[in-house]
């Protein structure tokens, strides 16, 4: 079955991001372009400022040197001139490769070698200190340059600048180097790089996406127009500036659209500065919407008792109403009174509590969010929906159109994508969007992307008869047969398990066996918001996470998916007959999750057999130890005793579990 939206094309002349600029400059001038909160005070520029600032920064990129074709690695947090770092590169012709900030510098060598990266722009002197680190197995690199000069001043500045200063020696230069910066500008074509940005490396070493202006700009404009975006609106800067995502809608969107990017003063701010600016488009992947539900939930139970009592009361009701207003349906008058009454008392004083006051369009992806939570927010009358999409897609295969939003679809082929399912259920797309080549890598390229332009996702799906809806079962390679030929689809359990604000991350273990198990993280926050409310006291995660309550509340919670996942005759199969709850959090410092928050599911398998083997061998509990890593980069050993529990499973015979 193929699915096909309209194609899109955009004007020749804007074939770049940095003519995108050039536009902007004249047309929105005066509006403001970008917006960074620094010590606890914001500021602004406006189009026609950040053009200055962009052209300062390329004159001074040529005045050291930066070539057409050169690849430059940009390493920070959101911050504007981080942003116009990776424009300024484009604008000479380079090819920006951000990085995540938070990678240890053995990642970071990997990326900085296998691009060729002859710059590297830093946010500060941690992310300077990992790149001098990597000089010594990484010879590539000719000059670092910085943004944050604190700490710096007692540094070796041979091959390396302050970004300040390059900027001032670039308008130096003007007069001299113009005429060549504005000859590679005009040199900017569809088929130009328009970035490079790496995978996450979930099955192996990360690859690097090639995007051309092409991809950026026709997918920028179409999923723009999809959504009526415009200049007036706002956005708040805060994913990794290495995921396809923040370029599309930092970068793409912004430029296309003429709106403004907000850059928050720290992540440990981020919630605040949100509320402050009141986005009207914002993107958060189910983790953080998770996140700022469970901080409500926590709230409320802190709340007097007719506090709780009126917010439970009017959520129940808006459940029903509030998705109906949102997507144009008929409502009754009385129903809308009670809604306008619940918008006063509950409602309005909670969006603005969360930043969330002045959403027009929010979107969220990554990973399946739980109807609950979906549902939560579409009731406030946040206009929340789902999109699916991949880097090599340039971010959009699919998305929800207004009055067509449901929590278990991903929507509709995006403007200009056609989207067709394989006969083992694979999901394939073409678009604009799809990237030009995996870089250095033609075999993986050849793999993924056949002869008439047709991309493997490596996930399962298929379209929904009469609404045309795509719906995502797992990823392709994860799913798999039980011992009885059943379907095993681990992402299907582990996103209802998710759904449970205790529950931080679940991996679900059983392709090939009788049964399944599992394990779990619990979420710190929350259950230790409990642990305080109930005078329960602990000393550390491992602790609070091995505590009887916490164990009980947990099987509670598998059990309740259990009998879910029992009505659903295809994956009955896969209810989970015995878990345990982990000693420490999955984390990427550890290889046991990318920095964009997923499973190493093969790496995960492979580093806690002895936990597998006891959950399938029937053991009550088993001692552990494991290797972390430390936030200074040390290495050490955790050590632990889990306790194994037993789950009812529905409509199956209760069965024990064989040792193997």
């Amino acid at each position: 079955m193929t699915t096909t939206a309209s194609p899109k094309t955009a004007p020749d002349e804007l074939c770049s991001v940095p003519a995108l600029l050039a536009r902007n400059a004249t047309r929105y001038a005066r509006q403001m372009a970008y917006r960074e909160k620094e010590f606890g005070i914001w500021q602004s520029w406006t189009w026609s400022e950040t053009n200055d600032q962009v052209r300062a920064m390329a004159l001074g990129f040529l005045a050291l040197g930066m070539k057409q074709g050169d690849y430059v690695a940009i390493i920070g947090r959101n911050r504007p001139a981080l942003y116009w770092s990776m424009v300024a590169a484009q604008s000479v012709g380079a090819i920006p490769v951000p990085l995540y900030q938070d990678a240890v510098a053995e990642e970071m060598a990997y990326v900085l070698d296998h691009c060729g990266a002859r710059f590297v722009v830093c946010s500060d002197q941690e992310q300077v200190d990992k790149v001098i680190e990597v000089q010594e197995t990484v010879h590539c690199i000719d000059e670092i340059l910085y943004l944050d000069k604190r700490g710096m001043r007692k540094y070796d500045h041979s091959h390396m600048n302050w970004l300040e200063d390059v900027m001032r020696e670039g308008r130096a230069a003007q007069t001299r180097l113009e005429p060549e910066l504005d000859k590679r500008i005009a040199a900017l074509g569809w088929d130009s790089t328009c970035v490079m940005l790496y995978t996450s490396g979930t099955t192996g070493k990360p690859k690097g996406v090639v995007l051309s202006n092409r991809n950026i700009i026709i997918t920028s404009k179409n999923s723009s127009e999809f959504d009526n975006l415009r200049p007036g609106d706002e956005i708040l800067a805060y994913l990794p500036m290495a995921w396809v995502g923040d370029f599309i809608f930092a970068i793409g969107q912004a430029y296309w659209t003429g709106f403004c990017v907000n850059c928050p003063e720290s992540a440990q701010t981020m919630m605040t500065d949100l509320r402050e600016i009141g986005p009207t488009y914002y993107f958060a992947p189910p983790r953080i919407f998770e996140t700022m539900l469970t901080t409500v939930m926590i709230r409320m139970e802190d709340a007097s008792p007719l506090k709780r009592k009126l917010f439970h009361h009017f959520m129940d009701f808006a459940r029903d109403t509030g998705p109906k207003l949102l997507d144009g349906k008929q409502v009754g008058a009385l129903d809308r009174l009670k809604y306008a009454l619940g918008h006063a008392l509950v409602y309005g004083p909670l969006k603005d509590t969360l930043g969330l006051r002045r959403i027009r369009v929010a979107y969220t992806a990554g990973e399946a969010i739980g109807p609950e939570i979906f549902d939560f927010y579409r009731a406030l009358g946040i206009n929340l929906k789902q999109l699916y999409g991949q880097t090599e897609a340039s971010v959009f295969i699919t998305q929800q159109p207004d009055g067509e939003v449901r929590s278990d679809t991903v929507g509709v082929p995006s403007p200009g994508v056609e989207v067709r399912i394989a006969e083992n259920g694979e999901v394939f797309y073409r678009s604009p969007g799809t990237f030009e080549s995996y870089y250095k890598n033609a075999e993986s390229t050849a793999s993924t992307k056949d002869s008439e332009g047709w991309v493997a996702t490596g996930d399962a799906g298929f379209f929904e008869e009469g609404s045309g809806h795509l719906r995502i079962i797992d990823r392709a390679k994860d799913v798999g047969k039980m011992a009885d030929g059943g379907m095993f689809a681990p992402k299907y359990v582990e996103n209802k398990l998710k759904f449970f604000p205790n529950i931080l991350e679940t991996v679900v273990f059983g392709n090939g066996r009788d049964r399944c198990v599992a394990f779990v993280n619990i979420d710190l926050s929350a259950v230790g918001s409990w642990a305080e409310r109930n005078n329960i006291a602990y000393s550390s995660y491992q602790e609070l996470a091995g505590l009887k309550p916490v164990l009980d509340t947990i099987q509670a919670h598998v059990e309740q998916v259990n009998e879910s996942v029992a009505q659903d005759k295809m994956l009955s199969g896969c209810q989970v007959h015995r878990f345990l709850v982990l000693h420490k959090e999955l984390d990427a410092d550890d290889g046991e999750m990318t920095r964009t928050r997923k499973v190493r599911r093969r790496i995960v398998e492979e580093k806690y057999a002895d936990l597998i083997d006891a959950l399938y061998g029937g053991k009550d509990s088993i001692y552990t130890e494991t290797e972390v890593t430390y936030e200074d980069g040390r290495k050490g050993k955790l050590k632990a005793t889990l306790e194994i529990r037993d789950a009812r499973v529905f409509g199956t015979a209760p069965q024990q579990v064989a040792a193997e």
